[in-house]
């Protein structure tokens, strides 16, 4: 390496650092929407041909605005508004009734405070979603100038994503074939994870809250929410909310409710999950269950809600890169 190549080495690392530092406060924006645009670019492609590039992208912005955006900030405030709720002891369930009837499963003599741990865990969750409290209002602030931000950036992504793929492709110091190669699993893991695994958990946990919601469990969104990350467990997932939740409608008497919402986990909501997941995910892309919970509570911890999409795909990406250099430079 002689010292020209050193030099812009240097530049280069120097430059993509400073970016990088520009990039941090909207990078969970950035990357909805990439995200966004990976899974739109398809519709896209269809749609460019009729009615032109611009018209095409423009029309996905509003289609997606109104049907995704919108219900999404709605649902999120409606969260927030839960979760500060719980954590400040209003729980809204029959407290003492699940004390009485936990106790004389127990033992009498064992005092449980149910609603210090909910409440407790209220407030845990909220210090590390939002970093505290006063942190919800900053975020809601920083939310609406990202999504705009990422709008912009879909609108673009969408009309010249083909060519930046091309010229990272061309950028990649590799040769053709391995680019190709690790191109083809990164795309199969990144629909994986997205189409095969996320979604799958997202609608999954929609169809269990539309079930507490109509068997009147209190705090119904805030149970979805963390429905949708019990719902990349295999096997049981949702049933750790939906069960409980049957559970406790026996507790206070209402048994009618209780068995509906019970039928309705086991034939819709566990049914969905066997048949919805085998047919929309990637076989190729081999994807971890362990794997995929472990990225997505890294990716919400450490990026925020669209860590959910990040951390699985990060941890994908890093398995398909060790597998193509495996394949292709570890052959001594």
């Amino acid at each position: 390496m002689n010292r020209g190549q050193a030099f812009l080495l240097l530049v280069i690392a120097l430059v993509s650092a400073l970016v990088l530092l520009i990039v941090i406060p909207f990078l969970e924006y950035v990357v909805a929407s990439l995200i966004l645009a990976y899974v739109l670019y398809p519709i896209h492609r269809r749609l460019e041909g009729r009615i032109g590039g611009a018209a095409s992208a423009s029309g996905l912005i509003i289609a997606t605005t109104v049907a995704v955006i919108v219900p999404l900030v709605y649902i999120i405030s409606r969260f927030v508004n839960d979760l500060r709720s719980i954590s400040s002891g209003e729980i809204n369930l029959d407290i003492v009734a699940i004390e009485g009837r936990l106790s004389e499963l127990l033992g009498r003599e064992i005092e449980i405070e149910l609603a210090d741990l909910l409440a407790t865990a209220g407030d845990q969750l909220i210090r590390v979603l939002f970093d505290g409290y006063t942190g919800v209002f900053r975020f809601a602030l920083q939310a609406s100038v990202g999504v705009a931000l990422m709008l912009f950036l879909l609108y673009y992504l969408l009309r010249d994503g083909p060519a930046f793929v091309e010229w990272s492709k061309d950028t990649v110091p590799l040769p053709p074939h391995v680019v190709d190669d690790l191109a083809r699993k990164i795309d199969a893991t990144t629909w994986g994870v997205v189409i095969g695994h996320i979604v799958v958990a997202l609608a999954q946990a929609l169809l269990a809250g539309v079930g507490l919601w109509i068997a009147g469990i209190p705090n119904a969104v805030f149970w979805t929410f963390v429905m949708a990350v019990l719902s990349l467990l295999p096997l049981i997932g949702s049933f750790l909310v939906w069960g409980p939740a049957a559970g406790y409608l026996f507790v206070i008497d209402a048994v009618t409710a209780g068995v509906l919402l019970f039928i309705y986990g086991v034939v819709i909501v566990s049914l969905f999950d066997n048949y919805a997941r085998p047919i929309l995910i990637d076989q190729q892309a081999g994807l971890n269950p362990g794997v995929i919970l472990v990225g997505v509570a890294g990716g919400v911890y450490s990026v925020g809600f669209t860590g959910l999409f990040v951390g699985p795909i990060v941890i994908g990406v890093l398995a398909a890169t060790l597998e193509t250099f495996r394949k292709e430079y570890d052959r001594i």
